[in-house]
């Protein structure tokens, strides 16, 4: 298991004002994609296609609604098996919010609550 932070989740009130602020203030280039009800962010340089950062340093995201359970900004950890993490992180205090979910063809997703009340989000790439 890697657990490195390779995602980030921001949700918005107003999907708009979010998506402005955003490439406004910080430069972020952003993918809206409706079909999902989430918006692709890109931080830095990326390889296309949705392709992972180009150079070190930083992590691109997402921004999505704020619904229950994101409720604010979410780092998004990096695994082998999520089955496998929900079960240690189970085993030690935490709890699990949202079960392993299929994204596309691209891998799976899930949501957790650490023993200190955090959520964070983890993230299993599919095999190729």
């Amino acid at each position: 298991m890697s657990g490195r932070v390779v995602h980030f989740e921001v949700p918005f009130e107003d999907q708009e004002r979010a998506i402005g602020f955003y490439s406004e203030v910080f430069g972020w280039q952003i993918q809206p994609l409706p079909e999902m009800s989430y918006v692709m962010v890109t931080t830095g340089p990326s390889a296309p296609q949705g392709g992972g950062p180009e150079e070190p340093g930083f992590v691109n995201g997402g921004m999505l609604a704020r619904n229950a359970p994101i409720g604010g900004p979410v780092l998004v950890l990096e695994v082998e098996d999520i089955d496998k993490s929900l079960e240690q992180i189970g085993e030690r205090g935490g709890t699990t919010v949202e079960a392993k979910v299929a994204v596309g063809d691209m891998g799976f997703s899930a949501y957790f609550r650490d023993p200190e009340g955090n959520l964070m989000g983890l993230w299993q790439s599919a095999p190729h």
